[in-house]
C-alpha cells in the first residue's frame, strides 16, 4: 500500500509540472512573437479585439 501511495504521488507532480512547462513556453513565445510585431500590427489586433468582444475602445 506504501508503494501504492507513493508511484502515485510521483505520477501526480509528474502531471502538474509538464503543463506548467508548456504554458511557460507559450506564454515566452507569444511575448517574443509579439516583441517583433510591428506596432501598428499589434495596435490593430487588438482593436479589432475589442470590437469583437463588444468591449467600447473609443
Amino acid at each position: 500500500m506504501t508503494i501504492l501511495v507513493q508511484t502515485s504521488a510521483k505520477s501526480t507532480a509528474k502531471s502538474t509540472v509538464l503543463p506548467a512547462v508548456m504554458a511557460l513556453a507559450i506564454g515566452l513565445g507569444i511575448i517574443f512573437v509579439a516583441g517583433h510585431v510591428q506596432a501598428s500590427a499589434l495596435h490593430d489586433a487588438a482593436h479589432d479585439v475589442r470590437h469583437a468582444t463588444g468591449f467600447p475602445c473609443h
